[in-house]
Formats: structure tokens, sequence, C-alpha cells
């Protein structure tokens, strides 16, 4: 595995045989020109980056960690402006002309964006857009040749029959092969540097540990350094040699991934470290594996089976077969599974939106099963929901103390009474009351998620449903988050169905675990049980494949995994 290849074709000839760093950046900035004036998105950033090593930069939103990346590549709006210097294999990027760039683009320096479904055309085939860079890049090659080398890539990436892959469109794939995919043409003519920005953060976590192996894989075999853009310090801690730490546009902190993590200098990069959801640091559940009453559940099905019907084409299909658990009041069930297991489904079926085919399925007393309008709507004031993305459940166009009392509009609520629950709610969520006069786009990422908290919370529901309500915060964002429902739920002591991928969050959060798989609950306990000893073979998996940001403990882990894989056949 450790064996350099060759590389193909006739490489960059401005960087053959340069012995120095693959990319020297120095004193870096980049501007955009806004409302009459220059923003600063990133200022003096620099950094060696040697073959074969790499290279993570981690950040928080906006802290100009892509911008600085992409800048390199001449890949931002008209609108920016570069400084500094950047430099491929000695060749000067920063200022480069248009066709001196495009010929570097693919050739000396790739990129593997992070949503692929985005980034590739819908409209042409893998193997056409594989074999078009290849094409464009090495004037000569022919169709056949193109298809050949492209078949080549796809296997090097582990895609499953790369043949058929070759003639398929990226929505005929899967997100852990869109990604292959497209991991696939950015490595087409053997570029000495990959930009990979965010390339594991729309995959489950079992795939991204398999696209984690797989980049490991082929910096190695292809001696490519790797600028890794992050914000999941695991994958960090996984895969670099080296970290930049930067905040607001600067860096705040660069050293080694084991200095980074063991002994951080800046005050910001130690409050980010303590921000990271780390599996196995939760604690354990007072009387999670108590005797349990099913009479007194807020929240109780068994054996539901939850089917979608035929709509046009699309044929009907169960989405949910045999599913089985019951939450109590002041308790929290995490539903753990991949994309597709049917977790979002059952928090669909359980606030009526999604019908129940058969079993039993019982929300604050009333059976959800056939259930009339009248009933639904009583017992939907008995539910508050939380949904992943605040930004695009606010109505941009009301004011969000509107959006906070609309539940208590349509509960026939005063409007006095409706004004002072608002207050009592921004106050609960530890929000200012003038805030109530905002929009949803004045405020950040972790305020919106506050006031989607607020309206769930303004009917002092028996059942919570949490769906992903983290995963597109920040990680110091999302640890106060976390922290601000756990002392909510703490003090209302409402049931929590807690809908998420992310294991080392439902470690912190929850006092029982039920994980899916291909619509049915393979296994649930208390998360002691789920989360330490794991019976089934693919919570097993799911378990192992979670990256810690620890990279000693991780690089065991790896191996752990690797192992386990191979026992499991």
């Amino acid at each position: 595995m450790n064996a350099r290849q060759p590389r193909h074709g006739n490489g960059d000839s401005a960087s053959a045989g340069f012995d120095g760093p693959a990319l020297e950046v120095r004193d870096l900035g980049v501007e955009f020109w806004v409302g009459d004036a220059w923003a600063v998105a990133a200022h003096h950033v620099s950094y060696d980056l040697m073959p074969g090593h790499v290279l993570a930069i981690v950040g928080e939103s906006g802290s100009g960690k892509s911008t600085s990346s992409m800048a390199i590549m001449g890949l931002l709006p008209q609108n920016a402006r570069v400084t500094g210097s950047a430099k491929l294999g000695g060749r000067e990027l920063v200022g480069a002309a248009p066709e001196a760039l495009r010929k570097v683009r693919g050739e000396g320096i790739a990129a593997i964006f992070q949503e692929p479904m985005t980034a590739l055309n819908p409209v042409y085939t893998i193997g056409f857009q594989i074999g078009e860079a290849l094409q464009t890049h090495r004037p000569g090659t022919t169709r056949n040749q193109a298809k050949a080398r492209a078949i080549e890539l796809l296997d090097l990436v582990d895609m499953p029959d790369p043949k058929k892959a070759f003639d398929s469109y990226p929505h005929q794939l899967s997100g852990g092969q869109r990604q292959r995919a497209m991991i696939a043409q950015s490595i087409a003519l053997d570029p000495r540097v990959l930009i990979a920005d965010e390339p594991t953060t729309a995959l489950d976590v079992t795939v991204q540990a398999e696209i984690l192996d797989l980049l490991r894989d082929l910096h190695q075999k292809l001696d490519s350094a790797i600028v890794l853009i992050t914000h999941d310090m695991g994958v960090v801690a996984d895969m670099a040699d080296e970290v930049i730490v930067m905040k607001d546009g600067a860096v705040v902190e660069h050293g080694p991934v084991a200095q980074i993590f063991g002994h951080p200098a800046h005050p910001y990069t130690r409050a980010l470290m303590a921000s990271v959801p780390h599996l196995g640091m939760g604690e354990a559940a007072p009387d999670a594996d108590r005797i349990r009453d099913e009479t007194t559940a807020a929240l109780h099905l068994d054996g539901v089976a939850i089917e979608y019907p035929t709509r046009g084409r699309v044929a009907a299909f169960r989405a949910v077969e045999g599913a089985s658990l019951s939450i109590q009041p002041g308790e929290v069930l995490g539903l753990v599974g991949e994309s597709g297991s049917g977790k979002t489904t059952i928090a669909r079926a359980v606030v009526g939106l999604a019908p129940v085919a058969e079993g039993s399925l019982r929300v604050a007393g009333q059976d959800m099963v056939g259930v009339g309008k009248a009933e639904l709507r009583a017992v939907r004031r008995k539910l508050g929901i939380v949904f992943q993305d605040p930004g695009s459940s606010l109505n941009p166009r009301w004011p969000v103390g509107v959006s906070i009392g609309e539940p208590l509009e349509l509960a026939e609520w005063t409007r006095s009474d409706t004004d002072r629950r608002v207050g009592e709610l921004l106050d609960l969520v530890e929000l200012p009351r003038d805030f109530r006069n905002r929009y949803p786009h004045e405020l950040s990422g972790g305020q919106r998620q506050r006031i989607g908290i607020a309206r769930a919370l303004a009917l002092d529901p028996e059942v919570l449903i949490a769906d992903e309500p983290t995963s597109a915060l920040d990680v110091s964002v999302q640890a106060r988050v976390l922290e601000l429902l756990q002392e909510i739920q703490r003090e209302k002591q409402f049931a929590t169905l807690f809908v998420t991928h992310d294991l080392a969050v439902v470690d912190m959060l929850a006092d029982r675990i039920a994980v899916m798989q291909h619509g049915r609950i393979v296994e649930q306990g208390t998360k002691e049980q789920i989360l330490r000893n794991p019976r089934d073979p693919y919570t097993q998996r799911l378990i192992a494949a979670v990256p810690v940001p620890d990279p000693a403990e991780q690089r065991e882990r790896r191996e752990a995994r690797a192992a386990l894989l191979a026992s499991q056949g």
C-alpha cells in the first residue's frame, strides 16, 4: 500500500522534478467587494504542504477555511480580490492568467467538493464527465483510451461494478458512490495537490469511514498532498499530519496533529476541542434500564409498519416494518441509523404525516391509527417539533416572535397571553426579548435553532420530536444548543424522540437508543448497552465507523474496525 505509483501522462512541466513543497502559501488574503467596501474573508494565511502529507484546515462557518483554499484555484466570484502568494510546485497561481489556471486545474491541483450531487453534471454520465477531463487536458487521448482510463479510475476508488457506474448518471448512484465518482474524476490527471472541501459531511458514518480509507490509500499510492477542509475533528484525527485552526479569517494556531489535539495553545482552539462531542464521554443515564410500564409511556409503538402509497409511476413501498419502542415522560430516546433506514419516517408517523399500515401507535394517550382530523389537531397541540434546518423552517417574511407565537394563535390564545408567553420562551432559550422583532436572516444559525426550540415548546408539549436538530450547526454552537435542550428537557420532563446519525451526540443526550437499518429496529436498549456492548453486527459496524477526536485513539479504532470487518466477512 505504501508503494508510490508513477504518475500517468505528461504531468505539469513547470513543477516536474520540483523537490520543495507541493504547495507553498504566503500571506494569502481574500477580500470581497460588498456594499461599497472591501470585506476581509481571510488574511495572512501561510503554510507549506509537502508531497504525501495531509494538512487539515479547521474552523467554524465564516472562518475563511474554504474561501482561502478556493482562492488558490481561482474559483472565487468576480467581486473577490486575492493578495499574497500561492505556489504550486514553484509556479505562482495568484494573479495567473485564466488560461494558465485552467491548465493547472485537474493536472496540478484538483478539488473534491462537499456535495457531489451538485458538483457533478446531472445530464451527463459519470464516464463522460471523467473522460471529458482527460480529453480536455490531454489532447490526442481517444474516446476508447479515455473510457479505459475512466474505468480504471473507478476501479481504483473501489466503485462497485465500475463498468456499470461508467454508464450511470449521478442520480442513479448512492451518496457514497457519487463521492467515489467525484474522487475518481479529481485524480484522473494525477494532481500534485487535492483540495478536499468537507468531502464526507453529506455521507453516513459507515460510508464516511470507507471514503476516508480510500483517501488515505490514494494519497499514499499517488504521493498527492491533500488539503482537508473540515469542521469534523474526528476526521482530522483520522487523516491529518498537520492542522491549521482558523477563526474570523485568520490562522490562530498551526502545528502537528498530536500537538493540536494534545496541547492546544490558543484559547479558541482549546474551546473548539472542548465543544466536540466524543463517543464514550456521555454519562450513564439514571434508571434507564428500570422495569418499564408501557401504559404510562408518552410515546408507544408496537409492531408498526409504515407504507408510502403509489404515486404516479412510483410503486408503493414499506419504509418501516415491525417497529416497536416506547418513551416515558422525561426520557430521551435516540433513534439512530443511516440515510434511508426509516428513522425520519417514524418521526413523520408520530406527528400524523405518514399513515400507519399495521401495528399500533399511541402518542400522548391518542391512538394514531385511523385518527380523525379533530383528534389529530388536538394531539398535535401536545407535540413539539424541532427541525433540522432552522433557516428553512422559519418563515423569512415574519419576525421570529410571530413564528414563536403562531402555535399559540392557532390554539386561540389571546394577543396579550401570546405576547407574554413569547417573552417567557425567549428567556427559556436564553435569547434577549427584543429578538422577537428580528427576522430569521438577521440571526446566526445557533440563534435560529434556539427560536425553533422556543416555537416547539410554545404549548408545553408532552412529546418533543427533534429531527437532526444540530447537524447544520458549528461544533461550538451545537454544544451550547445541546446543553440548552438538555437543561430544558430536565426541567419540563417531556418525552423526546431524538432522530440523528451522530452517535457522539446521542451518547451525550440520550437515556436509551434504538438502532434502525433498512426499515427495521435491529437493536435497542440503554446507551451503555448499545454503545459499549453492541450485539447486532450492524450496530457494531456503525459504532466502529465513528471517528473520535483523538489521533492515538482513532488509530486504534481504525485498526479495530478493520479487524471487525474482516471477521464479519
